[in-house]
């Protein structure tokens, strides 16, 4: 381990999440590209979430310009930090993809989830050998500039995949490529996807190294251990450990996890967050590596991240006050905000209205509880 002030530097929680939110972009709204404030990946998980993480980061985004930027290319939305669709940088598109792809076999396969696993053991296949025939199989499926919703793109699948990998899903009633597997393969095949959920051919480039992905970690969820950047990116400990000892001279202590040597002034000097800002579920902000931080109670922590249905979350300069959800009705907004602390309505008004609009609201009805 990288033997700098090893025990020497103390952060408090308030600190370190002064640090990780500027990194997120979240201190105060920029004025720039949308593709410039995807640095770290923003979860698309439910649709919309990218869509307002980014609002949140940058001033004048709107449906129509978040949608030609991912129809054109200049944002790439695509399955990549474990096989989960978010949204990200173009350059970046290799980084969180195709670089994370481990290249053992037993690695992969852990990679790519039990149900994979149990598919590959079952017919004695390797996981590379899978993973590259439903990728061939996609860029074939993809060639000459084709467009393809989900239920197309399984359609064209299995024509040409081997039944040994299409397991029978309840589901949706048919015999299908197992879920983690083609999305996987879509990682490994370079594609993305344009506003209207289609799948098409990307262009990520070559792949960087993967431990520029750990690099780039730590510099928005730092400091950190190797475990919760394994957690982070879906990767096995063993292939986290091996990128870990690859970064480890570049290192500094700090109570007990690591941080890039290069940002030890900024942790030690973050700048105030400034406003109010209404943060999506599945926001960069709100990930795994940020959660005791922003919720030491565990019972609140339990109730702001759900397995599924996750409210969003309130900050006021930067601390988390209340949490949030909307539901449609008609064209109106219905925005329920439950208050954990301190803010003012009129400050939560300007953001819940970004937000309606945003979804495509026409009108607003804003609920504190």
């Amino acid at each position: 381990m990288p033997r700098e002030a090893v025990g020497e530097r103390r952060v408090d929680a308030d600190q370190v999440l002064a640090f990780r939110l500027a990194r997120s972009g979240l201190a105060a709204r920029r004025r720039s590209g949308i593709a410039q404030v995807a640095a770290c990946p923003a979860s698309d998980f439910a649709r919309d979430a990218a869509l307002l993480a980014l609002a949140a980061r940058v001033e004048g985004i709107s449906r129509g310009a978040y949608d030609s930027a991912a129809d054109s290319g200049k944002l790439v939305v695509a399955h990549v930090v474990r096989g989960a669709i978010h949204a990200l940088r173009p350059a970046d598109h290799a980084l969180w993809g195709r670089a994370l792809l481990a290249r053992d076999n037993d690695e992969l396969a852990a990679q790519m989830g039990q149900q994979v696993r149990r598919l590959l053991a079952k017919h004695d296949l390797a996981a590379r050998d899978a993973l590259q025939e439903v990728a061939d199989a996609t860029k074939e499926a993809l060639a000459r500039g084709r467009r393809l919703d989900k239920v197309d793109l399984h359609e064209e699948l299995r024509a040409r995949v081997r039944d040994e990998l299409m397991p029978w899903c309840r589901g949706c009633g048919s015999h299908h490529v197992a879920p983690m597997l083609w999305r996987f393969a879509t990682v490994k095949a370079g594609v993305r996807l344009d506003s209207e959920r289609r799948y098409l051919m990307g262009k990520p480039g070559r792949s960087p190294r993967a431990s520029e992905a750990l690099r780039r970690y730590l510099g928005f969820y730092g400091p950190a251990r190797p475990g919760e950047f394994a957690d982070w990116a879906g990767i096995t400990r063993s292939q986290a450990a091996r990128l870990w000892a690859e970064v480890e001279g570049d290192l500094a202590e700090v109570d007990g996890a690591w941080l890039l040597r290069s940002d030890l002034s900024e942790l030690d000097s973050p700048p105030a967050a400034e406003g109010v800002r209404l943060l999506p579920a599945g926001d960069p902000y709100l990930q795994k590596p940020n959660r005791p931080l922003l919720a030491p109670d565990e019972s609140l922590r339990k109730r702001l991240f759900r397995p599924v249905a996750s409210p969003g979350a309130v900050l006021k300069d930067g601390r988390l006050v209340g949490t949030w959800k909307a539901k449609a009705r008609g064209g109106t907004a219905e925005i329920t905000v439950e208050k954990l602390g301190r803010v003012a309505r009129g400050a939560i008004a300007e953001e819940a209205e970004r937000v309606a609009k945003l979804r495509g609201a026409t009108d607003l009805k804003l609920v504190l509880a």
